[in-house]
């Protein structure tokens, strides 16, 4: 019996129905996970981090040292031979109190001349006294003699002359003691020099001298040691000619030392001198602010971090600063341009990215305004920080961002949605600095906003973009 010749064809048929008939459901459910995952990795291609509470300062860093606010150098004021010193470095001294002693021989010599020749001088002073009594009798003799013209003219003249002459001498003697006492006194004052004695109350914080040197004063006085007021001390900082227009008398600043684990000691911004110092033509201005040292922990020609609080903000909701972009003034409606602009530009370019791109070369002349991105390039363009969205204001980050300290501006943050999609926002930002802002209005505490991309291991099985999508299936998720 003959088999029919058209069995094996309907076999054939049969099979070739079900390889398409399993081809198609393979492709339906790869599309359908495809569909699946593509939310997912949309999200996932992105790094995300949290809106929450916290301080935030933006302040001017520099280094500085310390320095006691009132100090003196103690020097020696007659040359000599430095005998003893009283003190030693840390020795806490009151004022007046005795520091050195200085060879005092030659000075105790001279007083004890300039003492008897001033005895001298005021025995002779006795003589010419009683001379001048003699001179006056004589001359109310001749008057009397000349009355009664028991006597010459002659006689008369000369005993006037004579009280005249000793009343003269005696003038002059009185000034030659008046000349003695000063030069006694400049002695005395040299004598008393050769004890060296404490200016202010304080602690010595260097002695320069040793004992038994020779101090010579007739070109320059000497420095002995330094006496100086630790309860208060001032902090000198050396601020770059970048950031000392930011600062202002008055503003409050702290810093921290290198052993101070993490301490802070707060004071005023008191003095900014207007005379740079150049180093290696690196122009720095200094600026001074005192601190109190009561419990003595702070010591001279310490380094300190300094930072001069420019503004600050106490437990408000923050945001990365890496999460922003077209940071711009917060200007009243109608106010300016680029407001206006800004928000004319928006819906463009959310609709760009909608279609997969950035949005940002649509109206850029040479512009690649059809080119679609995935979600990793879109992550790029976008996340960068204030990198690209501030190169298209003209402005870098910390022109845009500190475009007033405290001011309250306009930026666009990109907002992971609760059915794991991603919005732009246009929130407002307050306080910043080189890490996080202030959120003023636009995102709640918990918002989770895009601060970068992710890893390509991270997001992808096998560490390559888009090893699971199918071919030829378009661009990625929309956001």
């Amino acid at each position: 019996m003959t088999a029919s010749p058209s069995r094996p064809k309907k076999n054939r048929a049969l099979r070739t129905g079900l390889v398409v008939l399993l081809l198609a459901l393979a492709g339906a459910g790869t599309w359908l996970a495809w569909s699946q995952l593509s939310g997912s990795n949309g999200a996932a291609a992105f790094q995300f981090a949290s809106v929450q509470r916290g301080d935030i300062e933006d302040v001017v860093t520099a280094t500085g040292t310390l320095q006691p606010r009132d100090y003196v150098d103690v020097g020696a004021q007659v040359s000599g031979q430095l005998k003893k010193i009283h003190v030693e470095v840390g020795s806490v001294v009151k004022a007046g109190e005795l520091l050195g002693e200085i060879d005092s021989t030659v000075y105790l010599s001279k007083v004890d001349a300039s003492r008897a020749q001033l005895r001298n001088l005021r025995a002779t002073l006795k003589d010419r006294e009683a001379q001048l009594a003699l001179a006056r009798i004589q001359l109310r003799r001749q008057k009397a003699l000349m009355a009664e013209d028991a006597t010459t003219q002659e006689s008369l003249q000369t005993a006037e002359a004579n009280a005249k002459s000793a009343e003269a001498s005696l003038e002059a003697l009185r000034a030659q003691i008046e000349q003695n006492e000063s030069s006694l006194r400049a002695d005395e004052a040299n004598l008393q020099y050769s004890n060296i004695l404490s200016p202010m109350a304080g602690t010595v914080v260097s002695i320069s001298a040793r004992q038994g040197q020779t101090l010579n004063t007739n070109q320059s006085a000497p420095t002995i040691l330094q006496v100086a007021d630790l309860t208060t001390m001032t902090v000198q900082t050396q601020v770059s000619e970048a950031d000392i227009s930011r600062l202002r008398v008055g503003m409050d600043a702290y810093f921290t030392t290198l052993g101070g684990q993490g301490k802070r000691w707060y004071g005023k911004l008191a003095k900014i001198e207007p005379t740079p110092t150049v180093t290696n033509n690196v122009v720095l201005y200094n600026a001074l602010f005192d601190v109190p040292n009561d419990n003595g922990e702070l010591m001279t020609q310490m380094t300190a971090q300094v930072y001069f609080i420019v503004a600050q903000a106490r437990d408000v909701l923050q945001v990365p600063l890496g999460a922003l972009s077209q940071v711009r003034p917060l200007r009243p409606q109608g106010a300016g341009t680029d407001t206006a602009e800004g928000e004319r530009a928006a819906p463009r370019m959310r609709t760009a990215a909608a279609e997969g791109g950035d949005g940002s070369d649509a109206g850029r002349p040479g512009g690649q305004g059809g080119e679609r991105r995935g979600p990793r390039a879109q992550a790029g363009a976008d996340a960068g920080g204030a990198g690209e969205a501030f190169r298209r204001t003209g402005r870098g980050p910390r022109e845009g961002v500190q475009a007033a300290a405290g001011a309250a501006r306009q930026a666009t943050v990109r907002v992971l949605k609760a059915d794991n999609s991603i919005e732009e926002r246009s929130i407002s930002i307050g306080v910043s600095n080189r890490v996080v802002a202030q959120v003023l209005s636009g995102l709640e505490e918990g918002d989770r906003v895009v601060a970068g991309v992710a890893a390509a291991g991270a997001s992808q099985p096998g560490g390559q973009p888009g090893a699971n999508r199918p071919p030829m299936m378009g661009p990625g998720p929309r956001l």
